[in-house]
C-alpha cells in the first residue's frame, strides 16, 4: 500500500510541475512573440498577464462540447486523451538529476521514440473519426511528417547512444562529464534540434494544421475540454522534446563548468529545457512556413543521408581510434 501511495506521489511530482510549465510556456510564447512583433503580448489577466493561461485554461473547461453528427464518437473522443496521455508517459524516463527519476530504463531511449511514434495515432484517430475533408488531409500529412523526422532524429540519438555505449539516459549524461556531446556531434545537434520542429508539428513544419489551406488541420471539428487535451499534449511533447535534446547533447542536469557545481542539477536541466523552449518560440516568430513538398525533401533527401553518413564516419572515428566504450 505504501508502495502504491509513493509511485501516486512520484507521478504527481511529475504531472503537477509539467502542466504548470506547459501553461506558462504559453505565456512565455504569446509574450515573447510580441516582443520580437514589437507589440506587448497578454498583460491585462493578472500582473503582467501572468493568470492568463489560467484564464485560457477557465474557458476552455466550461465551453461547451460540441460532437459533430456524422463523426465516429468514440474514436473522436479517445483521440486527445490518448495524445494527453503519451505526452504524460513519456517523462517516466527522463532523469532530472542524478537518481531522480521514476523509472531508470536501460533503454530509455528506445522507450521515448515508441511514446513518440504512438503520438501518430492520436492525431490519425482524430482526423479519421471527424468524417470531414480538412482533418483527415491534416492527419495524413501530419503522419507522413512525423514518420519522416523520426529516421534522422533516431540517426542523431543513435550517434549519441554510440559514443556514451548504452541507451540509459542517466548513463549517457554521466558519458558527457568531460564534454557535452553537442561539441564533436554539432552537425548532430542541429539536424536533431530543426527535426523535433517536424516531429511535434511546428511552426516552420506545422503543414498539418496550417490555416491558409486546412482551416486548422486535424483538430477543426475540436472545441472545449477536447481541444484543451490536444493543446497541452502538443505542448509537453515540445517540452520533452527540449529534454531529450538537452540530456543528449547538451549534459543534462551537469553544470556548464565545474565552479558553477553549487547549482543544483535540477536548475541546470531546467534551463537546458527553456533553451528548447526559447528555440521553438523564436522558430515560430520569425521563419515562414515551408511548402509540403519542401518539406518532405528536405527530411529525406538532406537530412537523412546527412545523418546517415555522420553516424558512419563517427563509427569508423571510434573503431579506427580504439575509442568505442566498453
Amino acid at each position: 500500500m505504501l508502495l502504491i501511495l509513493t509511485l501516486i506521489l512520484k507521478i504527481l511530482g511529475i504531472i503537477v510541475p509539467l502542466l504548470i510549465a506547459v501553461a506558462y510556456f504559453t505565456i512565455a510564447e504569446r509574450k515573447i512573440m510580441g516582443a520580437i512583433q514589437r507589440r506587448r503580448g497578454p498583460n491585462v489577466v493578472g500582473y503582467i498577464g501572468l493568470l492568463q493561461p489560467l484564464a485560457d485554461g477557465l474557458k476552455l473547461f466550461v465551453k461547451e462540447t460540441t460532437l459533430p453528427n456524422s463523426s465516429n464518437l468514440s474514436i473522436f473522443l479517445l483521440a486527445p486523451s490518448f495524445a494527453f496521455i503519451l505526452s504524460l508517459m513519456g517523462w517516466a524516463a527522463i532523469p532530472f538529476a542524478e537518481g531522480i527519476v521514476l523509472c531508470n530504463l536501460n533503454l530509455g531511449i528506445l522507450y521515448l521514440f515508441a511514446i513518440s511514434s504512438l503520438n501518430v495515432y492520436s492525431i490519425l484517430f482524430a482526423g479519421w473519426s471527424s468524417n470531414s475533408k480538412y482533418p483527415y488531409l491534416g492527419a495524413l500529412r501530419s503522419a507522413a511528417q512525423m514518420i519522416s523526422y523520426e529516421l534522422s532524429i533516431g540517426f542523431a540519438a543513435l550517434t549519441v547512444a554510440l559514443c556514451a555505449g548504452t541507451f540509459n539516459l542517466t548513463t549517457i549524461v554521466i558519458a558527457q562529464e568531460k564534454i557535452w556531446f553537442m561539441i564533436p556531434l554539432f552537425p548532430m545537434f542541429l539536424i536533431f534540434y530543426i527535426s523535433i520542429l517536424a516531429e511535434t508539428n511546428r511552426h516552420p513544419f506545422d503543414l498539418p494544421e496550417a490555416e491558409a489551406e486546412l482551416v486548422s488541420g486535424y483538430n477543426i471539428e475540436y472545441s472545449s475540454m477536447t481541444f484543451a487535451l490536444f493543446f497541452l499534449g502538443e505542448y509537453a511533447n515540445m517540452l520533452i522534446m527540449s529534454a531529450f535534446g538537452a540530456l543528449l547533447f547538451l549534459g543534462g542536469w551537469l553544470p556548464v563548468n565545474y565552479y558553477l557545481g553549487f547549482i543544483p542539477g535540477t536548475l541546470w536541466f531546467s534551463l537546458k529545457i527553456c533553451f528548447g523552449v526559447v528555440f521553438f518560440i523564436i522558430a515560430r516568430a520569425t521563419l515562414p512556413r515551408y511548402r509540403y513538398d519542401q518539406l518532405m525533401y528536405l527530411g529525406w533527401k538532406c537530412f537523412l543521408p546527412l545523418t546517415l553518413g555522420y553516424f558512419i564516419l563517427t563509427v569508423g572515428i571510434l573503431v579506427s581510434f580504439n575509442l568505442l566504450p566498453n
